[in-house]
């Protein structure tokens, strides 16, 4: 396949379909599928994340799944290597590649090329950095951020503790803010060419959605899940088991909470991730957007490959 082919892309909020839909568009027109989920690509972490199961994957390829530990170091940088070298081989055999996901910055540095500084992380700052927020609170290092470099803190979430320390960390490394390297590369920015396609639904149903969601991820065995992983001896305060689902069963694990206030808060976290992520990709003009509403993911699959068309 020419590498002028526009790759394909399924974004969205998490609980709208996206990896269902893909399968189905996959098999219609001979695809295979690049995960961008940050939290996927851990080993271990299978129904929090949702992966698409062992019999999904037979019926069609996926790459970028279960490809770290979850005390390993997983950078953007990372993905972005993996990921180039998966559409490289799916080209290769003359197959459409699918970027299917809702983690919004796996997307951009993949399609659009979007900048990432190639400051090397330094572990002992990092760790450092990462106690001051463990101390005092991921806002308080906001604040510290929009002292020194107000355009990046203007596009991190105060509480977005990785970026935030990310951010932080370049700026001791380097003395120069992160935003200024970001928009350097921005100018050497290639983007490649892509189809974006969304899946979007009115609030209150993607909320109901979030709810049988959770509920299905507790009754396939989430508690067990997080269970397995602390007792292969990893550490609750590692990034993946802070992610969404994990650190709240590893909460109630930790007697901080009871079981059903674990649970509830497992789905008012997710709705709040649902409306950040839709926040991140609104802003991307190239997306067309999808209602799904009304619509199995087959039908979706099929109105966007009509649209393809």
């Amino acid at each position: 396949m020419d590498a002028e082919t526009p790759v394909i892309a399924i974004v969205g909020p998490t609980a709208t379909g996206k990896t269902e839909t893909a399968i189905h568009l996959a098999r219609a027109i001979d695809g295979e599928i690049i995960s961008a989920d940050s939290m996927a690509v851990y080993r271990g972490m299978d129904i929090g994340t949702a992966k698409p199961s062992a019999q999904d994957r037979e019926a069609v390829p996926f790459y970028l799944l279960d490809v770290a530990e979850p005390d390993e170091p997983f950078s953007v940088a990372r993905f972005k290597m993996l990921a180039e070298e998966a559409l490289a081989a799916i080209r290769g055999r003359g197959h459409q590649p699918l970027v299917v996901g809702g983690t919004g910055l796996y997307v951009r540095v993949l399609l659009d090329d979007f900048g990432l500084t190639q400051t090397p992380a330094n572990p002992a700052l990092r760790a450092r950095l990462n106690a001051e927020a463990q101390k005092l609170g991921a806002p308080v290092l906001h604040a510290r951020l929009a002292a020194a470099d107000p355009q990046a803190a203007a596009r991190i979430h105060p509480n977005d503790r990785v970026r935030i320390v990310r951010a932080l960390e370049v700026l001791e490394l380097t003395g120069i803010p992160i935003s200024v390297q970001q928009a350097e590369d921005a100018a050497r920015r290639k983007p490649r060419p892509s189809r974006k396609f969304g899946l979007t639904l009115p609030r209150e149903a993607l909320y109901r959605r979030i709810d049988r969601r959770v509920e299905a991820m507790i009754a396939a065995g989430l508690e067990e899940e997080v269970r397995r992983l602390l007792a292969r001896g990893f550490s609750p305060a590692l990034s993946p088991l802070q992610s969404l689902g994990y650190k709240e069963m590893v909460a109630y694990l930790q007697g901080a909470c009871d079981f059903q206030t674990a649970v509830e808060a497992i789905k008012q976290d997710t709705r709040r991730f649902a409306k950040r992520q839709m926040t991140w990709f609104r802003a991307d003009p190239e997306i067309v957007w999808v209602d799904v509403a009304e619509q199995t993911p087959a039908q979706t699959a099929e109105l966007i490959r009509s649209r393809l068309q």
